[in-house]
């Protein structure tokens, strides 16, 4: 790819608009379905709870998610009203479980201690006041509850011709320290691998990345 696709790939990454940004959506759900799938896993749903998405996409998932318990309730936000619009689009069957919220990325529009699990697949390379973000995270989150934040790792990423653009990149080690800054306390790193599609053409490349338990 020349290095002007490459960066309209990078901004659509960010932040999906229009009908590039619709295809763009539908391939991230395939090339990242099962980072989002791992990290659902991990967050061990159980009934009744309310469980929040950072950066929901299209929110092809979400009918996984809510099959992992009983009267769930899903709220996911995004920045891209392009992925506001088709999440609520591909998921009519849901409306009386899912909710889909358009925000502007730095603070979360809800009350404090609002949901029971959180979790976010590969936006934290666009937080522009990360600690403070993570800090609106655990504002929202009951004291009892989980936030899985999920990201590929700083050696993979810089692998990847899109990341020059705009992209802040994290090994396991920085994201630690990152997290020590925010007012959470407990952390767990899980790593892991897989062989996926490029975003970028039809090779098939190796993703090495770690999915963070965070506690209160």
């Amino acid at each position: 790819m020349e290095k002007d696709e490459l960066k309209i790939l990078a901004q659509n990454l960010a932040n999906p608009q229009g009908e590039k940004g619709v295809e763009i959506g539908e391939m991230m759900n395939a090339t990242n379905i099962s980072m989002t799938l791992e990290s659902v896993k991990t967050l061990l749903i159980e009934d009744d709870e309310h469980i929040l998405e950072i950066g929901h996409g299209n929110a092809g998932h979400l009918k996984n998610i809510l099959s992992r318990a009983q009267n769930l309730k899903y709220t996911g936000v995004d920045i891209s009203e392009t992925m506001y619009n088709e999440a609520k689009k591909l998921n009519k069957d849901f409306e009386s479980h899912a909710d889909f919220v358009l925000y502007e990325g730095k603070k979360l529009p809800f009350e404090d201690k609002t949901f029971d699990k959180i979790f976010t697949v590969n936006t934290v390379y666009f937080w522009e006041n990360p600690v403070e973000f993570l800090n609106e995270i655990y504002r929202v989150l009951k004291n009892d509850g989980t936030f899985v934040l999920t990201f590929g790792q700083r050696k993979f990423m810089e692998t990847l011709p899109f990341t020059e653009f705009n992209f802040t990149m994290y090994s396991n080690s920085e994201m630690e320290e990152l997290v020590s800054k925010s007012h959470f306390k407990r952390m767990k790193i899980s790593e892991k691998e897989e062989d996926i599609q490029s975003k970028s053409g039809n090779e098939t490349i190796h993703r090495i990345y770690t999915v963070l338990t965070i506690k209160k």
